[in-house]
């Protein structure tokens, strides 16, 4: 098959391309370069009225479908992602700015694991009985909800796209979708892949537009029975808001303010390495990046030194050159937002200790939204910088004494998504990852993912959990059938 890309992407409405109801469009900006490339439609009420009658239209078919008739269409589908991931990789860049090899390493293969897990997953999912003594035994079904309304976040856009559709479609439900406005190719493209693998009609409906015009009628629509949310954390307090004063399921992955927690005895080469990663990749803007590097008193002057020195490697320019480890951020408005923050630190006292400057590559990316890699020294735990999220390529550095000084940084965040500990005490790495608050914690690594694991935070990281039998539990609704003997 051949993807395209027109200058103006339309909605996909119960199998069909169609334009927004009242013709109004937003601009596509490439951030490499800040150059308009594209219109794509800002939905309004009148869409999702036709998107969720559409999708009601398909769910009796779909929700009766056999768990290995859907697993075809969906494993179909993830083929037809792999087929094409030269096409989707350099629209996920174009939309992004990330670097081109990231997108064909990471974001386009996550996308097609992301269906084939899920739809291996159908075919496996069990309900609970139980046996009430020779009284009576009781078990338990699980349906599909109906129509709901996932809504991803555009810095790993197709990936994080399909990490909710792919659940919701298994477990048999009929999805309006839309991606953030600032990144919406791949999932346009998406809409072809899923006419070829033979999804029916209705049945996954993509809406583009804004938060406020497409993203609020999708989640207030009486007719939605669950909406699954990832973004900012100002964005998901609105959403449960207006979900739950209706009552609406929800499913919320919000922000984070991750600790990196670093101890002398660590395996010091494959920290170093991992905690550039940690920190700098997408240009930070991953949920779950390390952004408060958090290290032992002992070794701070030298993991600093050789921290500086290793990030200092790495070549900021043209996200489609092979050479390029640091692309743009994601668009001029939230290249504002990284510049202010970092403003922001200086004025609370902090060090630059490199970066902290936009940078202008030559040729064609000369206007476009690029940043140093900025590391950041001599700010307490209680400053806006250590305490908000700034989702971009700027960390913190602070040294602690002892576990207990450890654990009291990691903890004074307002978010707990994640947190990367670097010990090869055993016992210590279990003393920590329990009294740590986050509901990720990678030990020695980082971004080591199984999909069959619970995936979220605590506090102001979110509500709820995506992944494996938690995802698939979501997006369907228990029935207990008790019957006497």
């Amino acid at each position: 098959m051949n993807l395209s890309i027109p200058a103006t992407i339309q909605n996909y409405i119960g199998g069909r391309f169609q334009d927004p109801v009242k013709g109004i469009y937003l601009d596509n900006i490439n951030p490499a370069t800040g150059a308009v490339y594209g219109q794509i439609p800002n939905s309004t009420t009148e869409d999702v009225d036709l998107a969720v009658a559409a999708a009601e239209k398909a769910f009796p078919s779909w929700a009766a479908t056999s768990p290995e008739h859907r697993f075809r269409i969906m494993n179909r589908m993830a083929e037809l992602i792999e087929a094409n991931l030269d096409a989707l990789a350099l629209a996920e860049t174009n939309d992004n700015g990330k670097p081109l090899s990231l997108s064909k390493r990471v974001d386009i293969p996550r996308a097609a694991e992301n269906f084939r897990f899920f739809a291996t997953a159908i075919m496996h999912f069990a309900s609970e009985s139980h046996n009430m003594e020779n009284r009576a035994i009781n078990y338990t079904l699980r349906k599909p909800i109906g129509v709901v309304a996932c809504i991803s976040p555009w810095n790993l856009p197709l990936y994080l796209f399909t990490w909710k559709i792919a659940p919701a479609l298994a477990a048999g439900n009929c999805v309006i979708a839309k991606p953030s406005e600032v990144t919406p190719m791949t999932a346009y493209l998406l809409c072809h892949i899923a006419a070829e693998a033979g999804l029916p009609e209705g049945v996954l409906n993509i809406l583009h537009g804004d938060g406020l015009h497409c993203g609020s009628a999708m989640v207030v629509h009486p007719k939605v029975k669950a909406v699954s949310f990832t973004g900012s954390t100002r964005a998901g307090k609105d959403i449960a808001a207006q979900a739950g004063a209706v009552l609406k399921k929800t499913s919320l992955e919000l922000g984070g303010k991750n600790p990196n927690i670093i101890f002398a005895d660590c395996d010091w080469e494959k920290m170093m390495k991992t905690t550039v990663q940690s920190s700098f990749a997408n240009q930070g803007q991953i949920c779950l990046c390390g952004s408060r590097i958090l290290v032992e008193e002992s070794i701070y002057e030298r993991f600093k030194t050789e921290f500086i020195a290793a990030v200092q490697q790495l070549t900021i320019g043209d996200p489609l050159e092979a050479t390029s480890k640091q692309g743009a951020v994601v668009s001029k408005v939230h290249f504002d937002k990284v510049m202010s923050c970092i403003e922001l630190a200086q004025s609370e006292g902090g060090r630059i200790l490199l970066g902290g400057n936009a940078v202008q590559p030559e040729g064609r990316c000369a206007n476009g939204y690029f940043i140093e890699p900025t590391i950041i020294e001599g700010l307490g735990p209680d400053c806006k910088t250590n305490m908000e999220e700034i989702f971009g390529p700027v960390v913190t550095l602070q040294s602690f004494k002892d576990e207990a000084e450890a654990l009291a940084l990691a903890n004074c965040s307002d978010y707990g998504l994640a947190a990367t500990i670097w010990t090869q005490d055993v016992s210590r790495a279990q003393r920590m990852a329990s009294q740590v608050h986050s509901g990720i914690i990678w030990v020695n690594c980082w971004l080591l993912r199984d999909l069959r694991t619970p995936f979220g935070g605590f506090k102001n990281s979110g509500m709820g959990r995506e992944g494996g039998w938690e995802a698939l539990r979501f997006f369907t609704e228990p029935k207990n059938v008790c019957i006497e003997y």
